[in-house]
């Protein structure tokens, strides 16, 4: 069973940055494509990033191209979101997925889920 922990989540100021990071248990991760999604109070799941398994190719939201980077790092099992200039409407639990056959933007590409950190940005 492969399982996700996000972390680096917390209480910002509008302008700031933080990095959030999601360790895998999959000692294959290399073999899984990997994304970010967010969830604001009240509001659907929404597309963050994605990462292909070798770091290759990048997809990102439009809300969050400029700001958002995704990477990885296969030899530590751990994707990253580095995420600058927060804005108020950022404010979300994020969460960490991945998959072994499937990359995009919809959630039921991924099979495999984290439990999510809270981002709040203050104004």
């Amino acid at each position: 069973q492969v399982q996700l922990v996000e972390s680096g989540g917390g209480l910002v100021q509008a302008g700031d940055s933080l990095r959030l990071s999601c360790a895998v248990s999959e000692r294959t991760f290399s073999s899984y494509n990997a994304a970010w999604f967010r969830q604001a109070p009240g509001k659907e799941r929404e597309f963050v990033a994605a990462i292909s398994r070798s770091g290759s190719t990048i997809y990102a939201a439009d809300s969050v191209k400029g700001r958002f980077t995704i990477s990885r790092d296969n030899a530590k099992n751990t994707v990253y979101l580095q995420m600058n200039s927060l804005k108020p409407e950022d404010t979300a639990v994020y969460y960490c997925a991945a998959s072994r056959d499937s990359i995009g933007w919809q959630r039921y590409s991924y099979g495999y889920w984290g439990q999510g950190t809270q981002v709040t940005v203050s104004s």
